[in-house]
């Protein structure tokens, strides 16, 4: 009976790989499935005769698919164990006695096992992604511009200062002592994810820290003050955005410090924290007891849909802090991707600090227009906007902005001049004036939601001749980074065009090239070879869709039929941007690879909007009043993993005074991405940003298991971990008190989009007494 019921296993299994593989073979894919299905309807067929041959048949089956796994893909373990791990089990049930005693042949299937096993066994070992190295430990600016005036225990904004660097010269914690790490204190918002919420919402604020207290905001934009030392709560304001349902994002990465240099100390609102919220205010709040300033703006709040051609609710907001400098606050903001071509404008403005008066505004479909506009006058509709976080050289007077695209994103027809010029670029802006002084873009007719996500890193590189130029660092979705000279935009690391995909729809292009940055972390082209699964059958799947989706490469434009989006609209790099260190000019960032696919949708194929429904990042987005709508999703087996191979995330460190990327490691377990715990580092998907400190320690926490780690700077390899409560989808920061200690924060409430557990947590580590 037994041994029937296996043969029956085995011929469904025959009767799968047969139509599955003949499937890939007739879309041009691998033969190898055919021939496995053969070499399991012979072993059925020899089983159910009770032959010798059964075995022996499956023993050729198991070899031949070691080898050609082998010569697939080496010896990476994850894709050897989804080739092979359905069928080297399989050879262990037919070594059970009650099966290989009525048939016979049982040494030929045991060696092909134990060889497999043995294959197996080395693997586990091997790592063929990784790259071992060390970046340069030469000091080579001993007094390096890290922008602004920010004492060396403070972190006043975002990236600490206006460089957005994200690096400390704190050096109490080492690389020696920092396994050493102990929770500090603990504070809990109250600010919990609701049932109304909408699907992304999510924290992603890195605290400011100004003489001995904290400042952060909410996903709901709660600010909020603490006591840096024991994490007690000093003030809390709640500007009650309430709920709205058209709201793409629901999330705050962080708010504005600025204090008063003709205020005199101590008095009312001398010192500042500028609000973001998600109802599109600005509110300036007294920094000592978190009360409005109500001589800023309307009552203390500046209203930013002024001015926008459209004010349907939910569809404009910040998400980003603003950039405070020479007595302006200058602020872009988010438009919903994909909802409807009636979108807000995308305009960069400069107010006044103090009273929220408009200075300038630089709108990139009416560039040229920076004064005021007008009573009556109206920014440009669905222009494209900056919904990150800016740069700032006071010294130079230049602002630079990340800028992203005119929605649809995946429809490129009816784009101005401007708009093709501006799209997915970084701009450099005159603080005082809001002129252009330069764009860098680094893509060209962006069919990918290629957005410039990242904040501009600023810092000053020494050349070879000695030569010190300031540099940007600009990291971007598809992986490049730009190393450019920050006062003219020209590259400092070369830049060249390469041949691009084309075969858009009729009614669009593509661009016949794109940049490429000589410093990149750009992944292979996806092949078959690649395709991944916890099984034979669904990387099967996997291999047959490849093959129907439309895939050339980077670039390949959206299509009807489907299109495989590689790197994906996640991006290698995203808002968390990376660190660089200024004294030793080396970068650390966490690159991802994830892919999408995106198929454009006729209007008339449309359904009619359900109650409630509305675009998204993912599945339909509607793009009312567009010719298409677009389907948008990662590229996943039927068991929902992804479809390429492991890994997806990596930490990497990079030199940016050769553009040499030194060392890149698999970053993240498993743990919290399966209902069972098992933490296999295969490297994993993550969101958020590295932190360096001048004793060559970077802290990050960002990965979709529930962790915050620090590494050695000069290796990659990992240091130090601790359990998380909740996601810890923010960039951690650092700071000392008077008595010298240094804490490390960060902030864990889980990412609504990557799915990491919700939460309300600020934690703080720091060392014990006696280290």
């Amino acid at each position: 009976m037994l041994i029937n019921l296996t043969a029956i296993l085995f011929l469904i299994i025959a009767i799968a790989l047969g139509i599955g593989g003949s499937w890939l073979v007739a879309l041009g894919g691998s033969w190898y499935y055919i021939i496995a299905g053969i070499g399991f309807f012979l072993t059925a067929i020899f089983l159910f005769r009770r032959s010798a041959a059964a075995l022996w048949i499956y023993a050729l089956v198991i070899l031949g698919s070691l080898g050609w796994a082998i010569y697939e893909v080496g010896f990476d373990w994850w894709q050897l164990g989804t080739r092979g791990g359905v069928i080297v089990l399989l050879g262990l049930w037919l070594l059970i006695p009650w099966i290989w005693r009525r048939t016979g042949g049982v040494l030929p299937l045991a060696i092909a096992v134990l060889a497999s096993l043995a294959v197996a066994g080395y693997s586990i070992f091997q790592d063929p992604y990784d790259i071992e190295g060390s970046l340069p430990t030469e000091q080579v600016a001993a007094n390096p511009d890290l922008g602004g005036n920010v004492p060396p225990g403070d972190w006043h904004q975002y990236g600490r200062t206006p460089y957005g660097q994200r690096y400390s010269p704190l050096n109490q914690i080492t690389p020696e002592n920092v396994g050493g790490l102990q929770v500090a204190w603990t504070y809990q918002t109250g600010d919990i994810k609701q049932p109304e919420d909408v699907g992304e919402t999510t924290y992603q604020v890195t605290p400011l820290k100004v003489r001995d207290t904290l400042y952060l905001c909410t996903p709901h934009n709660w600010a909020i003050a603490l006591d840096a030392a024991t994490g007690r709560e000093k003030w809390k304001y709640d500007p009650n955005v309430g709920f709205n349902p058209d709201r793409q994002h629901q999330t705050c990465r962080g708010v504005t410090y600025y204090a008063d240099p003709a205020a005199t100390p101590g008095q009312p609102c001398a010192e500042r924290v500028y609000l973001p919220t998600s109802d599109a205010r600005l509110i300036a709040l007294d920094a000592a007891n978190g009360q409005v300033c109500t001589s800023f703006a309307d009552n203390g709040a500046l209203h930013l849909e002024e001015g926008m051609p459209y004010n349907p609710a939910g569809y404009y907001y910040s998400t980003s802090p603003p950039v405070a400098v020479a007595g302006k606050i200058i602020v872009g903001g988010a438009v919903n991707d994909n909802y409807s071509i009636h979108e807000q404008s995308g305009v960069i403005r400069a107010f006044d600090i103090n009273t929220g008066a408009l200075i300038w505004n630089w709108d990139s479909g009416n560039p040229e227009q920076t004064a005021p506009l007008p009573p009556g006058q109206k920014y440009t509709a669905n222009s494209p906007n900056s919904w990150s976080v800016s740069s700032v050289d006071e010294n130079l007077g230049l602002v630079y902005v990340p800028l992203g695209n005119k929605v649809p994103d995946q429809l490129g027809m009816d784009r101005s001049e401007n708009v093709e010029k501006y799209s997915s670029s970084i701009v450099a802006l005159d603080i005082n004036t809001g002129q252009v002084r330069w764009v860098r873009q680094t893509v060209h007719h962006d069919l990918w939601d290629m957005d410039v996500p990242a904040q501009p890193v600023l810092l000053d590189i020494t050349g070879e001749d000695g030569t010190v130029v300031p540099a940007l660092v600009g990291p971007t979705k598809q992986g490049d980074i730009y190393v450019l000279d920050r006062r003219t935009g020209e590259p400092i690391i070369p830049i060249k065009e390469v041949p691009a995909p084309g075969g858009a729809i009729p009614e669009d292009f593509t661009a016949p090239t794109q940049p490429v940055s000589g410093l990149s972390f750009e992944p292979p082209p996806l092949t078959e070879k690649d395709m991944w699964g916890i099984t034979l059958f669904d990387q099967l799947a996997c291999r047959i869709e490849f093959h129907r989706l439309k895939y050339e490469g980077r670039y390949t434009p959206p299509s009807l039929e489907g299109t495989i989006v590689y790197p994906g609209n996640f991006g290698v790099f995203n808002w968390g941007s990376v660190a660089v260190d200024p004294v030793r000019q080396v970068m650390f960032g966490m690159p991802t690879y994830l892919a999408f696919t995106s198929k454009l949708v006729p209007r008339s194929e449309v359904p009619p909007p359900s109650e409630g429904t509305k675009g998204s990042e993912q599945g339909l987005n509607r793009n009312e009043g567009a010719p298409y709508a677009v389907l948008l999703n990662p590229f996943l087996s039927p068991l929902g993993i992804p479809c390429e191979a492991p890994p997806w995330g990596y930490v990497a460190g990079a030199d940016l005074r050769t553009g040499k990327i030194a060392w890149k490691h698999r970053n993240g377990t498993t743990r919290d991405m399966t209902p069972i715990p098992l933490p296999f580092k295969v490297g994993v998907p993550g969101i958020g940003g590295p932190m360096i400190t001048a004793s060559g320690v970077v802290f990050l926490g960002a990965t979709v298991d529930d962790y915050i780690r620090a590494y050695d700077l000069t290796t990659g390899k990992q240091l130090w971990e601790a359990r998380l409560p909740a996601g810890g989808q923010a960039t951690p920061m650092t700071y000392a008190m008077e008595d010298g200690r240094q804490y490390v924060v960060i902030v864990a409430g889980g990412h609504g989009s990557v799915g990491t557990k919700p939460g309300d947590y600020v934690i703080a580590y720091t060392l014990p007494d006696n280290q």
